[in-house]
């Protein structure tokens, strides 16, 4: 479980604001479950979907999309991570490949969400997107509600990561504006 514990460069944990804010969502619970909805209905609500918001900014590091309060899925899922690695809950990051008619017709990429270690359930996959009118992503462990149920032609990719995926981590980094990002979102290829 190591491995999905550890800091990096963009799940910055030890960053003061993120010290701070998951000291603060773990306070008063109980256990890491408590804690664990905690962090993630911050970041599903408090935080801005970029998309959604049109945000013109694209944020990565875990102290960023905080600092921003906007963060594209894959960013959001990074600072999720950030507060319950912060925490000693097991975070991973998990990702669907989804269709995205919403920004641009006929193409496919990646939607990014986490998968957290809870002693009672094993693994169990949340999705701190942001809901809006058809997504309603729940945390209420065992039953996952994730924002998006699949579709004809979309599937989970079958992993839990430690670390982003290098195309999504590359798209954060290099398309930095609303109409950049809506146009190159990270993809793999199906096998």
């Amino acid at each position: 479980m190591k491995k999905f514990l550890k800091e990096t460069e963009l799940v910055d944990f030890s960053h003061p604001d993120i010290k701070k804010l998951a000291s603060e969502l773990s306070h008063n619970a109980l256990t890491d479950e408590e804690t664990a909805r905690n962090c993630f209905t911050y970041v599903r609500d408090k935080i801005n979907h970029s998309g959604d918001a049109q945000d013109n900014i694209t944020t990565i590091k875990a102290s960023d999309v905080l600092k921003h309060r906007t963060g594209w899925c894959y960013a959001k899922s990074i600072l999720l991570a950030a507060l319950l690695r912060a925490n000693n809950i097991p975070t991973g990051f998990c990702y669907q490949r989804l269709s995205c008619s919403e920004y641009v017709k006929d193409v496919y990429c990646l939607h990014g969400l986490n998968a957290i270690y809870l002693k009672e359930f094993g693994w169990y996959r949340i999705d701190a997107r942001a809901n809006k009118e058809g997504v309603d992503a729940q945390f209420n462990p065992p039953i996952e509600k994730l924002a998006f149920e699949l579709e004809e032609h979309e599937y989970d990719l079958p992993k839990i990561l430690e670390d982003p995926l290098p195309e999504v981590v590359d798209a954060l980094k290099k398309y930095t504006t609303y109409e950049e990002m809506t146009h190159n979102f990270p993809d793999v290829k199906p096998d």
